[in-house]
């Protein structure tokens, strides 16, 4: 798949997740290049008339957001969240590893809120097994202690450089990101659970058993799988 097929098929998935948006609906905003695609569909369709409030999971999803005209909300400020639109940087059937984009302790809260999580993805993302480094966020005095356990684990911790200034990437929330290499992750909700208990841990991208509905775009059409 060439560059033109993978945003062919990024844009098909997130139209078509953006389709299942209903009227008077609270919709969790995902971020990245694939949900970015659903937040503009959704504009488009409130142009037209639909009646929406979103929930943005982070600075990039609320200025998407705004210039596609789509009323927003805070999550502690909806009464629920009836869908969210997310990507993901790997999904093997409800899994997934998230945080690419360094938002998944926000996207997490919105997409746990959630009743139904639409997860949109090309086919470059789709596995059996999940094996993408697990992006760990850290309270930055607690870094060196966090990539010790890490590394006791099995794990090699990374920290996210910034690639536009000196120095690391800092988070929404004023934090660092630790992208953690495990490997094969046979068990995710096992290493999900070791992650959260880490002191000095704010979240972590593993997404355990959280999608319900898997938006497969393909260069001509969107695969949907009920998981």
């Amino acid at each position: 798949m060439d560059e033109d097929e993978r945003e062919r098929a990024k844009r098909h998935a997130g139209e078509r997740a953006a389709g299942a948006v209903e009227d008077g609906q609270v919709v969790g905003l995902g971020t990245g290049s694939t949900a970015a695609h659903a937040i503009r569909a959704i504009g488009r369709r409130v142009e037209d008339g639909l009646s929406v409030r979103g929930v943005p999971t982070s600075f990039q999803s609320r200025q998407l957001a705004v210039e596609s005209g789509i009323e927003l909300v805070g999550l502690d400020e909806a009464e629920g969240v009836d869908l969210a639109i997310d990507g993901a940087d790997q999904a093997a059937g409800a899994d997934l590893v998230k945080g690419g984009g360094a938002a998944h302790a926000r996207e997490k809260a919105v997409d746990a809120a959630a009743d139904r999580l639409l997860v949109v993805v090309d086919p470059t993302k789709v596995v059996d097994v999940l094996s993408e480094p697990v992006p760990v966020e850290v309270l930055p005095d607690a870094r060196v202690p966090v990539a010790r356990a890490v590394r006791e684990r099995g794990g090699e911790p990374t920290l996210r450089s910034a690639a536009g200034k000196d120095g690391p990437v800092v988070t929404d929330n004023g934090n660092l990101v630790l992208d953690c290499d495990f490997g094969r992750i046979d068990d995710p909700a096992d290493l999900a659970a070791w992650c959260s208990a880490l002191p000095g841990v704010l979240e972590h991208g593993l997404f355990v058993d959280m999608a319900d509905e898997l938006h497969l775009g393909q260069p001509d059409g969107v695969e949907v799988r009920e998981l």
